[in-house]
């Protein structure tokens, strides 16, 4: 009985699925590593001021809720607050809003 060798072909086609199921291994432990580094940012950044890093806090702003770091002031927003804001008909709305965002600390008349 003669002893089976593989062609140059199969061994080519061997190497190429090998190379392929690692290049996989590691495409999906990329995409693991990622997105645990995306939830030890999102969990070291929660809720903290991008501006001095100190704690942020929900506070109602003319019935929407807004991050606003007491330490520094700043007031920030998720996405569609700002147009939750300025659809209100009360005009003084919008220079309430540009005026906390300058920094004014009162209306704008």
């Amino acid at each position: 009985m003669a002893e089976w060798t593989p062609s140059e072909k199969e061994e080519a086609y061997f190497l190429k699925q090998e190379a392929e199921r690692r290049l996989a291994a590691c495409e999906a432990a990329k995409k693991a590593m990622e997105e645990r580094e995306r939830q030890r940012l999102k969990q070291t950044h929660w809720m903290r001021c991008p501006k001095c890093g100190m704690e942020l806090e929900e506070v109602e702003f003319r019935g929407v809720q807004v991050d606003h770091c007491f330490s520094c002031g700043g007031m920030f927003f998720d996405r569609g607050e700002v147009e939750k804001i300025l659809e209100q008909k009360d005009p003084r709305a919008v220079r309430t809003l540009i005026g906390t965002l300058f920094g004014v600390g009162k209306t704008i008349d």
